[in-house]
C-alpha cells in the first residue's frame, strides 16, 4: 500500500514556524513549572505512601474521599483499578511546611496506617475494642501466632494457607469460605472468636521516604540524559556530527514539549511516565535515522541540488512510512488510553502526546538544523566528500 504516491511538499519552508511554535510551547511549559502549578511528583519521586485496596462491597471514589477527609487526607489521589467500584489505588503525600525537615520514612509508615484507619471508618469498633483482629488485614506473622496458639507447631502452616487464600481471592467474605484452602472447621470456628471480617483487605502497600524519591529523581534524569549522549555519539559517527546534533536537539524538544504538555494536564510524573519518555525517544530517533538515510543516499544521486532540496525530497520519499508506522502506534496507545483502565491511562496519555509530537519534530525539525549547522559552519554539501 502506497499512501502517498508523489508528494512535493516544501517541509523546510515552514522550518522557522516550526521552531518559534517548539519554542513557545517549551517557553509556557517552563513558566507553568516555574511560576505556575509547577511539577507534580508521584510518590515514586517524591515522598508519601502508595496503598491499594479492595473492598467487600462496591463504593464509589466520593466515598473514599470523604473517609480520608476525616483524617486530614482528602487531597489524597484516588483511582478506581477494579471493576463494580470494589479496587482503589491511593497515594497519600504529606505536605511539609516551608522550613520543616523532610519526614522520615517513619512517619510515612505512620501516614499509611492513617489511612488504612480512614477507610475502615466504623466498621469493626466494638471488635477492635475486644481486641480483636481483622483477618482481612491481619499480617502472616501476626496471624502464624494467633493460630499458634491454637494449634502449637502449626501456626505457620496454617497462617500461610490463610493469606494466600486472601491474596488469591482478594478478601475473605466470609470465614466458611476458608474450607476452601485446606483449613479444617475447628481452625475456622476458632477465627470466628478470634478474629472478625473487616470490610476491606490491603492488595499492596508501598512507603517512599524522602532519600529514596531523591535517587530515583536522580537516577530518572541520568538515564534520560546517558540515552541522548549516546545516541549523539552513534549518529556522529554512523552519518556526521552535524546529523548528530540535529537529532539530540530533536530528541530534546521531544521530551521538553511532551513533558510540557503533560504539566498542563497536572497528572503526576512517576516512573511510567519515564518509561514514557525514554520509549517516545526511541520511537523518534529511529523515524529521523530513517530520513537521514534517505538523504545520504539522495546526496549520491542529486549532486546538483542543493541540500535543502535534497532534504525536501527525502522528507517526501519517506512521508507515507512515517505516517504509516506512526499511526499504527498511534492508534495502539489510544486504545489503551481509552480502554486500558485507570493504571496505565497515564503512561498512554503520555505515549499519545509523544507520538503526534514525535512525528512533528522529526519532519520539521531535524532536517532544518542539519541546514543551519551546514550554512552555519559552511560545511560540505550533504554526505558528499
Amino acid at each position: 500500500m502506497q499512501l502517498f504516491k508523489t508528494p512535493h511538499i516544501q517541509f523546510l519552508r515552514y522550518k522557522y514556524v516550526a521552531l518559534a511554535v517548539t519554542g513557545i510551547i517549551v517557553l509556557a511549559g517552563v513558566l507553568n513549572v516555574t511560576m505556575g502549578k509547577g511539577l507534580k511528583l508521584g510518590v515514586d519521586f517524591g515522598e508519601g505512601t502508595l496503598i491499594r485496596v479492595k473492598f467487600k462491597d462496591p463504593v464509589s471514589v466520593t466515598q473514599v474521599r470523604d473517609l480520608l477527609k476525616s483524617v486530614g487526607l482528602g487531597s489524597s489521589v484516588i483511582q478506581e483499578t477494579g471493576k463494580q467500584g470494589r479496587e482503589f489505588q491511593i497515594r497519600s503525600i504529606e505536605t511539609v511546611q516551608a522550613g520543616a525537615a523532610a519526614l522520615g520514612i517513619e512517619a510515612h509508615e505512620q501516614l499509611g496506617d492513617s489511612v488504612i484507619k480512614a477507610l475502615k471508618g466504623s466498621d469493626g469498633q466494638a471488635e477492635t475494642a475486644r481486641g480483636l483482629p481483622d483477618l482481612n488485614t491481619i499480617e502472616e506473622k501476626s496471624l502464624s501466632v494467633l493460630l499458634d496458639s491454637f494449634s502449637p507447631g502449626k501456626g505457620e502452616e496454617l497462617a500461610r494457607k490463610v493469606i494466600s487464600y486472601r491474596n488469591e481471592n482478594g478478601i475473605i467474605r466470609d470465614f466458611s469460605e476458608l474450607q476452601n484452602a485446606a483449613v479444617g472447621q475447628d481452625v475456622i470456628s476458632f477465627l470466628k472468636d478470634r478474629t472478625y471480617l473487616g470490610k476491606l483487605t490491603i492488595l499492596s502497600r508501598e512507603t517512599v521516604g524522602p532519600q529514596v524519591g531523591k535517587d530515583l529523581r536522580r537516577k530518572a534524569t541520568q538515564a534520560t540524559i546517558w540515552a541522548l549522549i549516546g545516541m549523539l555519539v552513534y549518529i556522529a559517527v554512523r552519518f556526521k556530527l552535524a546529523y548528530g546534533v540535529s537529532a539530540i536537539f530533536t530528541l530534546t524538544q521531544d521530551v521538553l514539549i511532551t513533558t510540557s504538555i503533560y504539566t498542563f494536564t497536572n497528572r503526576e510524573i512517576n516512573l511510567p511516565i519515564i518509561a514514557g519518555i525514554l520509549t517516545i525517544v526511541g520511537f523518534s530517533i529511529n523515524d529521523t535515522i530513517v530520513i537521514f538515510d534517505r538523504v545520504r543516499e539522495l546526496s549520491r544521486t542529486m549532486k546538483k541540488e542543493s541540500l535543502e532540496e535534497i532534504m525536501n525530497a527525502a522528507l517526501n520519499q519517506t512521508l507515507g512510512r512515517t505516517v504509516i508506522t506512526s499511526g499504527t502506534v498511534f492508534l495502539t496507545v489510544l486504545a489503551l488510553f481509552l480502554f486500558g483502565g485507570e493504571v496505565i491511562n497515564d503512561f498512554a496519555f503520555i505515549m499519545l502526546i509523544g507520538t503526534i509530537e514525535g512525528v512533528y519534530s522529526t519532519v520539521y525539525l531535524s532536517c532544518p538544523v542539519v541546514l543551519f549547522w551546514h550554512n552555519m559552519f559552511k560545511t560540505k554539501k550533504g554526505f558528499r566528500k
